[in-house]
């Protein structure tokens, strides 16, 4: 007989007020990164209700011209965020504790070594259709991208920013097949809403994403008892900052691999890439998908380590599917693991406010050649 485990993810959407402050903080990231190579970003970002607290250090060429206000209010309106789901962007109260400086002399080349110490933890699956991540965190951004995009192309349904999706599917124990377990959607939507039809479309809609699912990931199914749950505490029309508070690199779990996935090093969200918590992920994440197929393995898991001083991250341990451990000196080769080594990855991998929205270790969604984003501005 065999043997099933539960299994939960979480996913939330652009508006939720942690992701907003995310945004803010890449944004400010990607700003640096443009005025030069190796500005120096570590910034975080507070906000509740209508206000917003942005403090670090952004060291680099022009620093001081960058437009903090302006980032802090493009983030809000794009969202959608306006006197109909506040707080409008007119409206934010913007207060900074800012370090604008230019680099010190030699802080530049320095860049390549590390400042900071960090145990960082990079996973893959070769399962097709997750783009690489357990199934069940897998199938919580992609309910969360379809609920999305639903928000941007039907407007009149009132749907507001904020969202957060949950959702629990059981494994065989052999990792060889799971099934939908439930699904509960908590969507933030306009007080004057026709619940009926909104609450219909969600939940035909959220059915339709599972099949498309189930169409790419094999294994995967849909059993006659899964049950679904669309904002079972009743109205959500206080979401966003004016329902709770936010902060950037709060949502690590999410960010990473979901709950499945032990989690190693700290926030990628407002720190450049030649900070260790971003480029040791990125690394980890590189070095476990190169190593799953080049050893024919279902998942890998991999540990990192670094010290400040170092240029390099030093492999710790790799594991396979049932945590043997695999030769490091067999895979040690197979990714650059030298600290500069992603210093270009944003120039090719979107928006960094797409990316602190979506993740790093997916593609990014993007619909008819726009950001979602930028398609819910024209949809608010």
């Amino acid at each position: 007989m065999t043997a099933w485990n539960l299994r939960s993810a979480e996913f939330v959407w652009p508006g939720h007020p942690d992701k907003i402050a995310d945004a803010v903080a890449d944004r400010i990231v990607d700003a640096g990164r443009r005025l030069h190579p190796r500005t120096l970003v570590g910034i975080e970002v507070a906000l509740h209700q209508d206000r917003v607290f942005v403090d670090g250090r952004v060291a680099g060429p022009g620093s001081s011209s960058l437009d903090i206000d302006g980032i802090v209010r493009q983030t809000f309106a794009e969202l959608g965020y306006s006197q109909v789901f506040c707080p409008a962007p007119e409206d934010l109260r913007i207060d900074t504790d800012l370090r604008l400086d230019d680099l010190f002399p030699g802080e530049a080349e320095y860049r390549e070594v590390s400042d900071d110490q960090a145990i960082i933890t990079g996973w893959a699956t070769t399962r097709l259709g997750t783009h690489g991540l357990p199934c069940e965190h897998a199938l919580a951004r992609h309910i969360a991208i379809g609920l999305w995009r639903l928000r941007i192309d039907r407007p009149e349904l009132g749907l507001g920013p904020d969202g957060k999706i949950f959702v629990t599917i059981s494994e065989a124990e052999d990792g060889s097949s799971c099934a939908v377990d439930d699904v509960t959607a908590s969507i933030h939507h306009a007080d004057d809403w026709d619940a009926t039809s909104a609450l219909g479309t969600l939940g035909h809609t959220v059915l339709q994403l599972l099949h498309q699912f189930a169409s790419g990931v094999p294994g995967f199914h849909i059993p006659g008892d899964w049950t679904l749950n669309i904002n079972p505490l009743g109205d959500f029309i206080d979401g966003g900052p004016w329902g709770d508070n936010g902060l950037s690199g709060k949502k690590l779990v999410a960010d990473f691999y979901g709950p499945r996935v032990p989690i190693g090093g700290g926030a990628m969200s407002g720190k450049d890439f030649w900070k260790v918590d971003r480029a040791g992920p990125l690394i980890a994440r590189d070095l476990a998908t190169v190593a799953a197929h080049h050893f024919g393995l279902g998942e890998c898991l991999v540990t990192l380590g670094i010290r400040p001083g170092d240029r390099a991250f030093r492999v710790i341990r790799i594991e396979d599917e049932n945590r043997t451990a695999i030769d490091v000196a067999r895979a040690t080769s197979l990714t650059d693991l030298r600290l500069k080594s992603r210093a270009s990855w944003p120039g090719s991998n979107g928006p960094l406010e797409e990316v602190a929205r979506w993740g790093h270790f997916a593609p990014l969604p993007g619909f008819r050649g726009a950001s979602l984003a930028t398609l819910a501005t024209v949809a608010a």
